[in-house]
């Protein structure tokens, strides 16, 4: 049944319009697609109803065919005409604002803080008896009203902080708080969060006493960064040290380590909280194998049903979004969304060189084309999360769909000798590439495909049957990382590195020994490369204000090309075999599909032109116009 909250006035005039003698009993039946707002609030049943519909803003968390990795230097979205490239090459406008999600979108946002506002309002005085229940639905409204604030905080900054229920007819204009005030608000809200779902017991895809104390440490962790601080963030950017309203992206004054200091007791509280994460207290690293296991368990969230992956590695998930079968929720679609065209998949938002570049050598040294013996292979020898991750030209993958031909079930990005059935030389282009005889249109265009969150349950063969992926809202690790920053901020080398060593002794690589600022940037390549494709680059890459030579830089795309060596030869099918051929991997820069540029004025979005002549009182972000 669907619910629709509203007031409904049973019209009993209908008399004088010559109905008197007609039998009207009909009248008083309540539709049953209809109940009436006061009624919803008198029953536990109706109230958690309610609650649930919030949560509807989530949407497809970022498990949706178009990814916030495209915006990053994570990935590359591989089809035209989404308007992503209006963002990455710094077009956007207040009127062309390019592709925004329903999960941070300005409108969808304040629809679901309106319902979390209705919710707190009435729930306040809800006559059902189950105490219990009540504050539950109190703490998630609480919860979600914090979290939806959050999202158009880090994208927007500052904006207005609606707290009431508005009626009909009244002035819905409203100006921007400060960017203290809201933070401040989203840090109360979640502080009443946690005190109402204080011995709740936890329930799967609802909000919970630890997402509230994670959701917290996001936000001060944010807040205490060099964006949000202002004369940082003046000395960094002359956009924004020429913007006459910096009370909307960042503090005006107070102390900077006092701000440090409350994002590491935060994280703490969050961390203390939480059940351990998964495999987060080891002493040495695990095989690269495992390494291997651990991570793409973990992106699985215990929603594979390959019994050789580790269902309990869904312990590192705090808060997530679940999707339900008989929906058919588009992110059950991530491997048609993503995989490769070889296997009719969609290619959508594939890893790009930048970041595949960046994962470190196994024994911990940088991956440097500079390198002879990296340059000849590339993809040998790397951490154990990168095979986890990306899949690449040779890598081994799931059974090809039957109307394929490909024995060895591995990833063709390159273009390779081969002796036709003539015995002549050709050179034949991979399946998986812009040049396959399968689907051309659907090849990655980086050389490269995406495997974190794809089921590899090989009864999946062709990714067009549904998984059951969560997305993870917040996770364990999520929370050991900001407290490892929030940590180095404040002077705790030793407690820092001790939290990154067991991210990395999980995923089988060695310990590091450093501190100072080489700390700093090994903690940013330890985030980077583990919470890749999580919705968290595009952030930090802005907080940490590292985006113009991250986000800003140039795309690279690999190139891969097998040549017979002397007296070998192969012929059709292709398969990988170094014994057979020389492989030359070739980095491309490329600008023609996206001329990626990075212009300050995107370190926060604009405030689209419709909202702002709805609303008088609002201040356009800076360099976007009034």
């Amino acid at each position: 049944m669907k619910l629709r909250y509203k007031n409904i006035i049973l019209v009993a005039l209908l008399a004088s319009a010559g109905l008197t003698a007609c039998d009207t009993d009909f009248l008083n039946v309540t539709p049953p697609s209809e109940i009436p707002a006061e009624d919803v609030w008198k029953d536990g049943g109706l109230s958690e109803g309610f609650v649930t519909g919030i949560y509807a803003g989530l949407q497809q968390g970022g498990l949706g065919e178009q990814m916030l990795a495209s915006l990053s230097d994570e990935a590359v979205f591989t089809h035209t005409g989404r308007n992503i490239n209006t963002i990455n090459e710094g077009s956007l406008s207040p009127s062309v604002t390019g592709w925004v999600d329903d999960t941070y979108g300005w409108g969808p946002m304040y629809t679901r803080i309106r319902a979390t506002n209705i919710a707190i309002q009435n729930l306040a005085t809800a006559t059902f008896t189950n105490t219990t229940l009540k504050d539950r639905l109190r703490g998630e409204a609480y919860f979600l009203r914090a979290y939806y604030y959050q999202q158009l905080l880090r994208y927007y900054g500052a904006v207005p902080l609606i707290k009431k229920v508005y009626e009909l007819n009244e002035d819905y204009t409203a100006p921007r708080n400060t960017y203290e005030e809201c933070v401040t608000s989203i840090v109360n809200d979640l502080d009443s969060a946690a005190i109402f779902l204080e011995g709740k017991a936890p329930v799967t895809g609802r909000a919970n006493r630890t997402a509230a104390l994670a959701l917290k440490a996001r936000v001060l962790v944010y807040a205490a960064s060099d964006l949000h601080d202002v004369p940082t963030a003046k000395s960094k950017s002359t956009v924004l040290a020429d913007y006459d309203n910096p009370e909307f992206f960042g503090y005006l004054s107070g102390s900077r380590a006092t701000r440090w200091t409350a994002a590491l007791n935060a994280a703490k509280a969050a961390l203390d909280a939480s059940n351990g994460g998964y495999k987060l207290n080891l002493t040495a690293p695990v095989t690269a194998d495992q390494g291997k296991a651990n991570y793409v368990a973990i992106s699985m969230g215990g929603g594979s049903a390959d019994q050789n992956i580790d269902a309990t590695a869904a312990t590192e998930l705090i808060f997530a979004r679940y999707f339900t079968p008989a929906l058919n929720e588009p992110a059950r679609q991530t491997g048609l969304h993503n995989g490769p065209n070889g296997y009719h998949n969609w290619a959508g938002n594939t890893p790009i060189g930048n970041l595949v570049d960046d994962y470190e050598m196994r024994d911990g040294t940088k991956f440097s084309w500079d390198n002879p013996a990296h340059k000849a292979a590339p993809y040998t020898n790397r951490d154990p999360r990168f095979y986890a991750t990306v899949l690449y030209d040779g890598a081994d993958w799931k059974p090809r769909p039957s109307d394929v031909r490909d024995p060895a079930n591995q990833i063709q990005t390159g273009a390779y000798d081969l002796l036709n059935d003539a015995n002549g030389l050709v050179t034949r282009h991979g399946l998986d590439t812009r040049n396959s005889t399968v689907e051309d249109w659907n090849g990655s265009r980086s050389g490269y495909y995406m495997r974190k969150f794809i089921d590899p349950n090989p009864a999946l063969y062709d990714n067009t049957d549904r998984q059951d992926i969560p997305w993870p809202v917040l996770r364990v690790t999520e929370v050991v990382f900001n407290y490892i920053e929030a940590s180095i901020e404040t002077g705790n080398d030793a407690d820092a590195l001790l939290w990154l060593n067991r991210i990395r002794f999980r995923a089988g690589m060695p310990a590091l020994t450093v501190t100072g600022a080489a700390l700093k940037e090994a903690y940013r390549q330890e985030r980077r490369i583990e919470m890749v494709y999580e919705e968290q680059r595009y952030h930090d890459a802005r907080r940490w204000m590292i985006a113009p030579t991250t986000l800003g830089e140039p795309m690279t795309y690999i190139s891969v090309v097998g040549k017979f060596k002397t007296g070998q030869s192969m012929k059709e099918p292709y398969r990988y075999d170094p014994a057979v051929y020389n492989y030359t991997y070739t980095p491309v820069e490329e600008t023609a599909h996206e001329n990626r540029v990075w212009r300050d004025k995107m370190y926060f979005r604009p405030i689209h032109r419709d909202e702002m002549n709805r609303n008088s009182k609002l201040i356009q972000n800076p360099d976007y116009g009034i």
